[in-house]
This record gives structure tokens, sequence and C-alpha cells, in this order.
């Protein structure tokens, strides 16, 4: 879908309403133009977009108030039953348009610290004992959890990575602290040469691993190796980090 054409229908649907610039969901339900045409594509919010077009932003659109977003992921936090990760968020957002991008949760705090607005939040309004509970029991670092490591009582965050290997016609996503010791592991186990196609750093390995199976689940051959055509290739390769 080109730039101008997007642009365009602001303009068009705009003009609807008044001259009023419209929000994102006003802006799908008119047109039925995706977040996925424009966003990480053209701009990166939708309040660029507007400006783009000639608009002044409408500040609601820009930016989610904190109540907003931290009630969104208190929402989601119970649907899953568990905090969630990295990936579980930008699937969360790909699919539904009202609940906030990773970056509207990253302009909050680091995990802990949004952790921390969610239990405020929740010690705030009746009835979320339960998230409470799931917040306590993940406020630590875990047994081998690496995301998050103490290094001479300082926090530091190591970024991991997901890597896509290549042997004979077939491609395996995984992750790793360490994706060239992970490829000579997984050489010596193939019948085919394996080489690393690309590497996406992250500082939350499992769960963009998680993230790009659900993806490719219909590619899926055995485990964690995928039978990828050429524009499903590009596409991970165009993300150096997640």
């Amino acid at each position: 879908m080109e730039k101008q054409y997007i642009l365009d229908e602001i303009a068009r649907v705009a003009k609807l309403d008044g001259g009023k610039p419209p929000g994102s969901n006003r802006f799908l339900t008119e047109t039925g133009i995706k977040t996925t045409d424009w966003h990480g594509k053209y701009w990166v919010r939708w309040g660029d977009a507007l400006i783009e077009a000639g608009f002044e932003p409408n500040q609601r659109t820009a930016r989610y108030e904190d109540e907003g977003v931290i009630a969104k992921l208190v929402g989601f936090i119970r649907e899953l039953g568990r905090y969630p990760v990295k990936g579980e968020l930008v699937m969360k957002s790909r699919s539904d348009q009202s609940f906030p991008s990773t970056g509207a949760f990253r302009r909050r705090g680091d995990k802990s610290q949004l952790r921390a607005k969610v239990v405020d939040y929740c010690q705030r309004h009746d009835g979320f004992g339960d998230v409470i509970r799931i917040c306590e029991a993940v406020a630590e670092p875990q047994n081998g959890d690496t995301t998050e490591p103490r290094r001479n009582g300082d926090s530091a965050t190591v970024l991991g990575d997901v890597y896509l290997i290549k042997s004979g016609r077939y491609f395996k996503i995984g992750h790793s602290n360490a994706s060239g010791r992970r490829e000579r592991e997984i050489a010596l186990q193939l019948p085919d040469k394996a080489g690393i196609v690309h590497v996406i750093k992250t500082d939350d390995p499992r769960g963009i691993e998680e993230y790009w199976h659900r993806r490719f689940a219909e590619k899926r051959k055995n485990g964690e190796w995928f039978d990828l055509d050429r524009a499903e290739l590009a596409a991970f390769k165009r993300r150096k980090t997640m």
C-alpha cells in the first residue's frame, strides 16, 4: 500500500469528521487500512502520520495516558493468568487494535518499574488481588533467568539472540546467549551443513523466539524447523533487534 494513498485517506476521513484528524481506530473502521499497513513501514507512531498529513496529532491518539496503558496490561495479565513476555505483548498489540504497542509500555519504565505500576493500579482498584499475586511471583528473576542478572549489586540487562539457522532446505528458529556456539552444536547433529542466516538481538530471547514460532506456525515441519519462503525469510531478516 502506497504512503500517499494513506495520507489521502487521512485527509478524506478528517473531512468527513469536520476537519478533526482521525484516531487510529476510527481510521481503521472507515478505511480498512490496518496498523500493519503503515506501522514500522512509513511511521513509528500514528501521530507522525497525522503530522505528515498536515494535522496536529490528537494527544489521546499519539499516546495513551498512563492509567489506560496500565489498565490494558492488567487485563492482559488476567487473560493469560501470568505475566506476559515481550513476544506476547507484540502479538497482542498486532491482533488487538485497542492494545498499546510495546513502545507505550517501554516509555513507562523497565520491567520492574512497569510491574510496580501494575501493582499500584491494582491496589487502587478493587478486585485485582489475583493480578497482584502474579506480579509478586515474578518480581525477582527466577533461577536460570539471564535476561536481568545481578552484577556487583547492580542490575544489568544482557541481550540474547534469536537465530535463524539453515540446513538443507529447512530453517531452525531458536534462542541462545551464544548463537555461534549453538550453531556449532547443531551442526554436529545434522547430515547437511548448517549455517546462521540471521540473528536478532533481544532482551527477551524466549518470548521473541515464541513470537516467530507462532508467526510461522503453518510452515512448521518438525520441532523448531520450518519450511520458509522468500517473503518469510525477508521478514525475519528485516529485524535487527526486538
